[in-house]
């Protein structure tokens, strides 16, 4: 019985999806709800598994090719069994001379699994080198009869071997520039879109500011291991940011606002979007209600998001519908940047490392993790004012975590 599989149905906000990966092949056998194919659209990776048990017997579209809601990508036939390959019969009698040539092949192969030998292989030639050279070669491993020299008469120097060594053996040495040229990702191609209409499209800002996480961090030190006991995950920097970022957000409610036309749109819930890196870029699932969330259900939010996000699970569902964006660079080591606003929303809060500094206290010089916090906005609604006395709001919150227990 033969049965049909399709492109699953695709949201409204999604017109069509570019097959990414197969992971079957015509003829293999597969298994209920094993992933036969990968669909990239604009925001995610769609996983497409098996209805049934059977064999793959056509595909209909190749990698790389663009398909539609419902289009018909393969056919499998149920119940099948994969064709085994064919294997001689015992009584079939071998051909002429065979008998000589088996045992050398099997000796042959014998010999080819058998270990390897543990004396080291004879080093390449190394004369007439100069002392540099010579010494680069051998603790590199490299054989200067394979590089192109290009000192005087086409000797071989040490740079030509560091560059040999440097671009992995490819190409030419000395000056070796190797190019690739790939095509965007689906996802990458909307990332760009996105941002150049982000700059286009609205009138951004980015206000600064700094804070002292000193009690940040004694608070996470304190009670950590016991939150991790209580609740099941570590307590983060992040789940701090989000908790103080949702209480400035219902105290200056433009910050949480969006741009419709002519029209102003005010949220009365804060959806936050936490930006997540992977190695198809960046995407951004989002926190509901982030302003009924205690630190545990923040945490754990965050948890199951990046996971996702690193197994190419994140839905259409988990990354729409944000109002307001948090970024931390500083996982990658930035001490300063300016954070792209991500469109319908009017402001994004950009985190970045955690630095000790000298900082004045009291009167006193002290050494203080510091950030730089970063507010980027939509300058149409959003007046300086209030965008820096939200970053303050944030800030002080940091700075007394004890405030964001009592809602102050």
């Amino acid at each position: 019985m033969a049965t049909e599989v399709k492109v699953p149905v695709l949201p409204e906000s999604v017109s069509d999806a570019t097959i990414a990966s197969w992971h079957k092949k015509a003829g293999d056998a597969v298994k209920r709800d094993e992933n036969l194919v990968d669909l990239e659209t604009d925001k995610v990776v769609l996983e497409v598994p098996s209805p049934v048990d059977g064999v793959l017997k056509e595909i209909k579209f190749k990698e790389g090719d663009t398909v539609t809601s419902s289009q018909l990508l393969a056919i499998i036939e149920e119940g099948a069994v994969a064709a085994a390959p064919a294997e001689a019969k015992k009584d079939d009698k071998p051909a002429a001379g065979a008998e000589e040539v088996q045992p050398k092949a099997a000796a042959a192969q014998a010999e080819a699994k058998a270990p390897a030998s543990t004396k080291p292989a004879p080093a390449a030639s190394t004369d007439g080198l100069p002392p540099g050279a010579r010494f680069t070669a051998v603790s590199q491993g490299i054989d200067p009869a394979q590089v192109a020299g290009t000192g005087r008469r086409g000797a071989v120097t040490k740079e030509d071997l560091v560059n040999y060594a440097r671009a992995g053996g490819a190409g030419t040495a000395g000056g070796a520039r190797p190019e690739e040229r790939v095509p965007m990702t689906r996802i990458r191609k909307r990332i760009a879109e996105r941002l150049m209409h982000s700059k286009e499209s609205i009138a951004m800002l980015t206000s600064f500011n700094e804070v002292n996480l000193a009690k940040v961090a004694a608070a996470r030190k304190q009670i950590g291991e016991d939150f991790q006991k209580a609740h099941g995950v570590k307590l983060g920097f992040m789940s701090f940011f989000a908790k103080a970022a949702a209480n400035a957000l219902q105290r200056f409610p433009i910050i949480n606002a969006s741009v419709d036309g002519d029209d102003i749109i005010y949220h009365g819930y804060a959806d936050i979007s936490i930006a997540v890196s992977t190695d198809k870029g960046l995407v951004t699932p989002v926190l509901r209600n982030v302003e009924r969330m205690s630190f545990a259900d923040i945490e754990k939010g965050i948890g199951e998001y990046a996971a996702k996000a690193r197994d190419g699970k994140l839905a259409l569902e988990d990354l729409q519908g944000g109002t307001f964006t948090i970024t931390n660079g500083g996982t990658f080591g930035s001490l300063f940047s300016t954070p792209i606003v991500n469109p319908p929303q009017s402001a994004i809060l950009g985190m970045h490392a955690i630095k000790e500094r000298p900082i004045a206290e009291n009167g006193q010089v002290v050494i203080a993790p510091m950030m730089y916090i970063a507010l980027s906005y939509d300058h149409r609604i959003i007046d300086g004012k209030d965008a820096v006395l939200f970053l303050v709001d944030i800030k002080n919150q940091l700075e007394n975590p004890n405030r964001m227990l009592f809602d102050l």
